[in-house]
């Protein structure tokens, strides 16, 4: 019975130490979605009023964990009924995070900064009525939110599964499991800090002994917001055409090189895909209007 015990307790260390290690390995691979994922849900509070910030974070988080109680034994299934198709669907993560980088990059040039500004004015104004639900318009920016972190999760996950997809099922489905609750508590726990930074920056610089280190947070915040954005974008094509670049026959061999053609990669084919995706939309309405 002794003999078994430390027996299983050394199974169950060994898989411990194991899913330590690859959970390490997947943390450094969804990096990409991970800048990202801040970068989006930091931006989907925004506008909401500042008493209800935190209330609205912990919302998605909880959203958060909900999507990845569904995506990570979904995960796993798949693992284990079908393994074939862990390397289709990085292919088709690997895709996706190039076109929603694409798309933001479009999107920059494609609107002009009058234009985001008189959007932020319209939203500014609508949250300033007093006709506005804003118990309804909180909803729906924490649906919105929920959504995203569902897409993104999604890919975490599935990037995750592939860094640990020769790993035991017991291995694969701890790092799982730590990958998902450490990336939602990191993810929202940062998300919180940005969201309020602007606040406490306010309240500090309303003391004289603070003030300098207050007026520095109010600065610092928009840029770390702009940071984050640009940071993320270069990232999700960095790894995204990494996933796909895998696929080639042929590989760069210097590191820089090899990091400098996996991004133009993941920038070629969030072109791409864009550009199909735009078409297909294009047609779509033109085939709506006969």
């Amino acid at each position: 019975m002794a003999t078994s015990l430390l027996a299983l307790l050394d199974d169950i260390t060994t898989v411990l130490d194991d899913v330590s290690i690859l959970a390490k390995v997947a943390a450094k691979k969804t990096t990409g979605v991970l800048g990202d994922d801040l970068a989006l849900n930091a931006h989907q509070v925004a506008g909401v009023h500042a008493d209800r910030e935190l209330p609205v974070v912990w919302a998605v988080a909880k959203g958060s964990f909900k999507n990845k109680a569904i995506l990570v034994p979904s995960a796993l299934a798949i693992s284990a009924a079908a393994p074939w198709a862990v390397t289709p669907l990085l292919m088709v993560g690997g895709l996706y995070l190039c076109y929603e980088g694409f798309e933001k990059v479009a999107h920059k040039f494609l609107h002009t900064p009058e234009e985001e500004k008189k959007e932020r004015a319209a939203l500014v104004k609508a949250l300033a009525d007093p006709t506005v639900d804003l118990v309804a318009f909180e909803k729906d920016k924490i649906a919105g939110a929920i959504r995203t972190d569902f897409i993104l999760s999604g890919e975490i996950i599935v990037i995750t599964l592939g860094a640990a997809s020769a790993a035991p099922f017991a291995v694969k489905a701890g790092v799982l499991a730590a990958v998902a609750v450490l990336m939602t508590v990191f993810v929202y726990g940062f998300v919180a800090c940005i969201v309020k930074l602007d606040d406490l920056g306010l309240h500090l610089s309303k003391k004289k002994s603070t003030a300098a280190l207050g007026r520095s947070l109010l600065s610092a915040a928009p840029v770390l917001m702009k940071t984050l954005s640009v940071v993320g974008t270069a990232a999700m094509f960095l790894v995204g055409g990494g996933i796909l670049a895998h696929a080639l026959p042929f590989h760069a061999p210097h590191p820089v090189l090899k990091t400098l053609f996996e991004g133009f990669v993941g920038a070629l084919a969030g072109a791409l895909v864009l550009g199909g995706v735009t078409l297909s939309a294009s047609v779509a309405r033109r085939a709506g209007r006969r």
